[in-house]
C-alpha cells in the first residue's frame, strides 16, 4: 500500500469517527458529554484537515516527480539519439 492509499485511508477512517461523535453529541441529553463529544469531532475535523493538506502535498509533488522523470527520460533519448552513427 502506498503512502497515498494509507493517507486516503487514514481520512476516511477520521471523517466516519467524526460523524460517530456528532452522532454521539446529538444523542446525549448531557451538556458536558454534549460539548465533550463536540470537541472531539472538532479535534477530529482538524486531524482530517492535516491529513488531506498532506495528501494534497503528496499528490502535487508527485507529479512534479513524475514529470522530471519524464524531461530526465526525453533528455537521455535525445544523448542516446546523437551517440549513434548515422545510417
Amino acid at each position: 500500500m502506498t503512502v497515498q492509499q494509507d493517507l486516503q485511508k487514514a481520512i476516511a477512517i477520521a471523517k466516519a469517527q467524526m460523524g460517530t461523535y456528532a452522532v454521539f453529541a446529538a444523542s446525549t441529553q448531557d451538556p458536558a458529554a454534549r460539548a465533550m463529544f463536540d470537541g472531539m469531532a472538532q479535534d477530529m475535523d482538524r486531524h482530517v484537515k492535516v491529513l488531506e493538506s498532506r495528501l494534497q502535498y503528496l499528490n502535487q509533488n508527485n507529479q512534479l516527480n513524475q514529470r522530471q522523470q519524464q524531461k530526465q527520460n526525453q533528455q537521455e533519448a535525445r544523448a542516446q539519439e546523437q551517440m549513434e552513427p548515422p545510417q
